[in-house]
């Protein structure tokens, strides 16, 4: 009930920010980002089997698996971004500076990511720089590596390969 109620008024405050900026003229022009650092978790009494919170994806929190790590992400932007796309471009936490570097002109260093600002703006063209992915968390023992659809998971030194497309 506790993470229903949060999860319901998380939605309320977002409503509230867009409404704020349809209000003061400034939603065609404002993007707005939202998304989450890491898959559903377990502390505090969550169940995520309950809600379904991963998708049906292996994995939760911490956790190098798909359910672990793969999370919504939502830009709104109406004067440059066209509703009801959907992107299967991956991308990680670390390319939202340089994407944010890149909107505003400024200079992006010491990043690993890169921008996504043309996919958001709707060039499915734009093909990612990066060869691969990587996750790491020394607090569950796991690595995972993924580049294209293949993607290796390590879990205290055994290794699985996964074609993430089948």
């Amino acid at each position: 009930a506790q993470f229903a109620a949060m999860v319901s008024r998380l939605d309320l405050y977002v409503g509230e920010i867009l409404d704020l900026l349809k209000k003061k003229g400034l939603d065609q022009n404002t993007i707005v980002l939202f998304s989450s650092d890491n898959g559903p978790h377990q502390e505090g009494g969550a169940d995520p089997r309950f809600f379904n919170s991963n998708g049906g994806l292996r994995g939760i929190k911490r956790d190098t698996h798909e359910g672990g790590i793969r999370v919504p992400f939502i830009a709104w932007c109406p004067a440059k971004i066209a509703g009801g796309q959907v992107s299967e471009m991956p991308i990680i936490f670390y390319d939202i500076m340089p994407t944010l570097a890149e909107l505003t002109g400024a200079e992006c260093v010491d990043s690993d990511g890169i921008s996504i600002l043309p996919r958001l703006f709707g060039d499915e063209s734009a093909e990612s720089e990066r060869n691969f992915l990587y996750w790491e968390f020394e607090e569950t023992d796991q690595v995972a590596l993924r580049q294209g659809n293949w993607k290796l998971v390590c879990t205290s030194g055994k290794p699985h390969l996964y074609n993430l497309a089948e």
